[in-house]
């Protein structure tokens, strides 16, 4: 071994703890890069994979019911490569052993083999066979402590049928399955259900006809003509409008955390290396400046200037090395650890989770290049010096009177305070990067805690000023208004509001866009329409209220008019007004009133779905009663969903607060106390000067101390700043038309980040002030600046 990779081993021992706080800082950044990036090729890797071995469709269409002597016309459209065509339709079960009701959708088989498209996978047991016989969604299975051979009651279109469980299954349809008006998967209440293609024909009299159908196209094929073709051959048979994949809300969901998964990826890492970058260079230009005699000898005795340039760059990259491998084990596991929950919210039959060698080696190299870039200016300042040069003393630095000394002598300031206002000066670059980085601390605080309060706005906002029921009451198909006395006077509903759905599609030019118009009475209670200003909104007869990103979507504003081409009744196309603008956090919302829409239509006034005010007591009875109601698709117990939702954001926002908060410590740590460190091996002699001269331990700590807690004063505003900055964007970025985030900053999420990281500062400040308390004021006084 050389002698100058000797002293490389020396010096990266002696600096060992500065060199694990850069390491930290830096493996955050590679463990966040290994994360998100190998958790985003997990679930698109998975997600596509499960999608090509299945067949998942690419256009999906509803009707009323269509003869399947019109299939042939379909797969003749251009473009068309299959085309599967089956009977949905929903049912309420009756599970053993248990008084709450659950739903169930019914999907037909093919009448020989499995479906061509959206192919399910058998976990367990066969197909069914006989009469009677089902198989049953995995998840809803485990939810019920089913096995195959249980069975349980259903109520197909009025008669009540004994199914058999033969097996279990998972489809590429349902990765994410959510009932009728759940904001969230119940698989304890609602259940995928394959039947036998006669049984269910029979039960809701759709004898050679179909009421769904799954079109593959080809690869190329423009998606809008084949549904443009679609919708022309449907329309006679209540068609409801194809769409495309982007719009199946399970591959909707499942995309929408993908691009979380890939912005992650994007933003977070770099925040990191810049750090880690700052700290590098900070910690390099002090061991350059004070090793010039060290440099000149390693010259003096024939090492070129490539060799001492590389000796500091070796140095930065031990630290790298240090960074990379502890980065490399976290993100592993909190990639494992991310896996395990995707496989708890999401129905993959398996999970392909590799993190890609090149991920490590994006990471690992993002991170040397990080290092060697912060490393650079110093040793390519180590490599020029002259031995002459470097033997000798540095030129002590030039201070001249300038007017900020006039103003800290008219402010009477005491001699240590003076002296730190003067080391800012002095070095106002470096003062400006800590600053930023102590910034970037309280900036990652504040971003995570406005999740926090975002997603308590969205439950105040959606589930107790808008959604306010105990439930709603979802009928198959839609029926009469006078059902609404019908629902009075079932158990326990003290009070009953009629809503109705109609889907079209919204035109403003050459903007369009599918939404669900849900229309409900003036002055309804239970479910009611918030405005942008929190008042309670009415839609107005004749008009059309839009959610805030559907208005923004279509660029209208209150007082423009947009076409509405309904695809449900008699499939006319409208001219509304917009009537205003409300705020809506769940989905792309357009209300109407009801009696217009049904004016429109032609009809008298219908239901779709009844908002409930229930008696507690009364629920059991309810449920039970609502087992033997054909019409019914669904009870949603906004209650279960409202406590269900706020604990799933609790354990989240525990989590990820978690997070952000230990990340935030790790980044003051870094700055902070490679801050303090350098400063005191700086003014070693300075201070030591002081304590001769009388100066008491506590004005000298005071010195010590007080430069970085006044940098870490002045990092709070600006690290606000960059954290509402951060906030904003990630409200942006994770918009889509399933779900909207506030930007929902409270003082207290400033508060607490600025708490966090200036304890987090003062207690690095103060491990390294305990060093005067060991100074050898002698042995500092010999030393050579």
């Amino acid at each position: 071994m050389q002698a100058l990779d000797r002293k490389l081993l020396r010096d990266f021992r002696r600096l060992w703890v500065q060199a694990l706080a850069i390491a930290l800082v830096l493996a955050c950044g590679v463990a966040v890069l290994l994360t998100a990036f190998g958790m985003y090729q997990a679930l698109n890797d998975t997600r596509e994979v499960y999608y090509s071995r299945n067949s998942f469709a690419d256009i999906f269409a509803t009707a009323s019911r269509v003869p399947e002597s019109l299939l042939p016309e379909v797969t003749a459209i251009s473009g068309i490569l299959a085309a599967d065509a089956r009977v949905s339709n929903y049912a309420n079960l009756d599970i053993p052993g248990r008084t709450k009701g659950a739903v169930g959708r019914l999907l037909s088989l093919p009448e020989v083999g499995k479906p061509r498209l959206n192919t399910p996978i058998l976990r367990s047991g066969r197909w069914p066979m006989l009469q009677g016989e089902v198989v049953v969604n995995e998840p809803f299975a485990l939810a019920n402590g089913f096995s195959n051979g249980d069975r349980f009651q259903a109520n197909l279109n009025g008669n009540k049928r004994e199914l058999l469980i033969t097996g279990t299954a998972l489809s590429p349809e349902f990765i994410y399955t959510l009932g009728p008006g759940a904001l969230m998967p119940d698989n304890e209440t609602f259940g995928i259900i394959w039947m036998r293609p006669e049984e269910i024909k029979a039960a809701f009299d759709m004898a050679g006809a179909f009421n769904d159908l799954s079109v593959k196209i080809a690869h190329g094929v423009k998606p809008d003509e084949v549904i443009a073709r679609l919708d022309t051959l449907l329309e006679p048979y209540g068609g409801q409008g194809a769409v495309q994949r982007d719009q199946h809300s399970s591959h909707a969901i499942i995309d929408a955390e993908i691009t979380q998964l890939k912005g992650t990826a994007m933003v977070l890492p770099p925040i990191f290396f810049g750090i880690a970058a700052f700290l590098v260079s900070m910690v390099m230009g002090r061991i350059v400046a004070l090793e010039r005699s060290e440099i000149g000898l390693l010259k003096a005795v024939g090492y070129s200037d490539i060799e001492v340039c590389l000796h500091y760059l070796m140095l930065a990259a031990l630290v790298a090395f240090v960074g990379i491998a502890i980065g490399w084990i976290a993100g592993g596991w909190l990639a494992r650890l991310l896996a395990a929950q995707y496989a708890r919210f999401f129905d993959f039959p398996f999970l392909i989770f590799r993190v890609s060698y090149w991920v490590y080696g994006l990471a690992a190299l993002a991170a040397l290049l990080t290092t060697t870039a912060g490393a650079a200016r110093s040793a390519l300042k180590a490599a020029r010096l002259a031995p002459a040069i470097a033997m000798q003393p540095p030129a002590p630095p030039r201070f001249k009177h300038s007017l900020a000394d006039d103003v800290m002598r008219r402010l009477r300031l005491s001699q240590p305070t003076v002296m730190i206002l003067r080391s800012f000066l002095r070095w106002p670059v470096r003062s400006a990067m800590t600053v930023l980085g102590l910034a970037l601390a309280v900036a990652s605080v504040v971003s995570s805690s406005f999740l926090a309060d975002a997603l308590d706005e969205i439950v105040d906002t959606a589930f107790f000023q808008s959604n306010r029921q105990d439930a709603m009451l979802i009928f198959s198909n839609e029926r009469p208004q006078s059902a609404l006395e019908d629902v009075l006077q079932l158990p326990g509903v003290l009070q009953a509001e009629a809503l109705q759905y109609a889907t079209a599609i919204l035109h403003n030019g050459p903007l369009s866009k599918r939404v669900s118009i849900e229309a409900r009475k003036p002055g309804s209670d239970l479910s009611r329409i918030v405005a942008s200003d929190g008042s309670v909104a009415n839609a107005q007869p004749g008009g059309i209220l839009l959610s805030e990103r559907l208005a923004e979507q279509l660029q209208v504003e209150p007082g423009d008019k947009i076409e509405v081409q309904f695809t449900v009744g008699r499939r006319e196309t409208r001219e509304l007004l917009v009537t205003g603008i409300v705020r809506q956090y769940f989905g792309l919302g357009a209300y109407m009133d009801h009696d217009s829409l049904n004016a429109l239509f032609r009809q008298s006034p219908q239901v779709s779905a009844v908002s409930l005010s229930l008696d507690d007591s009364q629920q059991e009875a309810l449920e039970r009663r609502l087992k033997d109601i054909p019409e019914t698709a669904g009870l949603v117990m906004m209650t279960d969903m409202r406590r269900s939702f706020q604990e799933i954001i609790r354990q989240q926002v525990i989590v990820m607060n978690s997070v952000y908060i230990t990340i935030a410590i790790l980044i003051t740590i870094g700055v902070a106390y490679n801050g303090a460190r350098i400063q005191l091996s700086e003014r070693a002699r300075e201070l030591a000067s002081l304590r001769i001269l009388g100066f008491s331990r506590g004005e000298v700590s005071y010195i010590l101390a007080g430069e970085m807690m006044i940098l870490a004063l002045m990092a709070q505003p600006l690290g606000w700043v960059i954290g509402a900055w951060i906030a904003k964007l990630t409200t942006e970025n994770f918009a889509s038309d399933l779900y909207t985030i506030p930007l929902v900053l409270k003082p207290a999420a400033f508060s607490t980040a600025s708490l966090i990281v200036l304890g987090a500062a003062l207690c690095s400040v103060l491990i390294v002030r305990r060093r005067l308390d060991r100074m050898d004021l002698v042995a500092v006084m010999k030393t050579k600046e």
